[in-house]
């Protein structure tokens, strides 16, 4: 019995620190890349940089001030009509999916999952932007349309299974229509975890940059109007990077480490909007 009992101990002891060590080697990328990032880009990043535009080639200084006001835009956008029909969609799966045309709907949510971002940008390319004759952030934002929809269809979907049926009997046997039921009960139930997942959509989408280089091109100005070109963060960072211009690649890992630090704060703020609710 003593063997037997230190046998499955050590067999214990090392699952549980192989368990570690997996997770270990899961996290330690991103620590990595965070690290590099900061190292690289620390000597660049100032006030100046997302306060200013960009600098003419040859002229030192200049930031990403355009980008940052890019980015926010084309994901405004992106959300603005992206999340009312993704949430709808998702709900529509959940709650009264059924049948071949259910089948079909979720069959394509997957799919577009899995397709590669930079065929998104092409296909916007070819639907807006050929038609339009121009770059614009509409285009853009259609991009991003694409990759944004089926992550929160899902997610939603999701969801709103994890809340339990007898809260759906529960309120139409006190005589609440279905739809009520829905909208004012079971979503918001579940409104923590759906918004959990748009906010993990969204720092998806504000790291794209395959999509952007098709349709919003990118601009070295301010820009306002949303049938133009218009700057963003990612298309910044690839722009400096690809420069033959040292103080561009440092601006490059400047700009990309202000864009990964977002993306964590977006991440992290949907990490405590799940904690909160528990």
């Amino acid at each position: 019995m003593p063997t037997i009992r230190l046998r499955r101990k050590a067999v214990d002891t090392t699952m549980r620190w192989t368990f570690y060590a997996c997770a270990f080697l899961v996290i330690l990328p991103l620590f990595l890349i965070f690290f590099d990032l900061v190292i690289k880009g620390a000597k660049e990043l100032k006030w100046s940089l997302l306060t200013d535009l960009p600098r003419p080639v040859g002229e030192p200084g200049g930031g990403i001030a355009n980008g940052i006001l890019g980015s926010f835009v084309i994901t405004l956008l992106t959300m603005l009509w992206s999340v009312p029909m993704a949430v709808m969609c998702g709900i529509y799966l959940a709650e009264y999916g059924r049948g071949k045309f259910a089948s079909v709907v979720r069959f394509a949510v997957d799919s577009l999952t899995g397709v590669p971002s930079i065929i998104m940008g092409i296909f916007a390319y070819i639907l807006i932007v050929l038609p339009m004759k121009r770059f614009s952030a509409w285009a853009g934002a259609v991009a991003l349309t694409m990759i944004f929809i089926p992550i929160v269809v899902r997610t939603t979907e999701d969801m709103l299974r994890t809340v339990p049926k007898t809260v759906r009997e529960a309120a139409l046997a006190l005589g609440i229509e279905r739809w009520k039921t829905t909208l004012y009960i079971v979503v918001r139930t579940a409104s923590a975890g759906i918004l959990t997942g748009i906010l993990l959509a969204m720092a998806r989408i504000v790291g794209e940059t395959a999509p952007l280089l098709f349709t919003a091109l990118g601009n070295q100005f301010w820009q306002f109007r949303f049938d133009q070109p218009m700057a963003a963060m990612p298309l910044q960072v690839f722009s400096y990077a690809i420069s033959p211009y040292e103080d561009w690649h440092d601006k490059a890992w400047a700009a990309a480490l202000v864009l990964i630090t977002i993306v964590l704060f977006i991440n992290v703020g949907a990490r405590v909007l799940t904690r909160e609710k528990k």
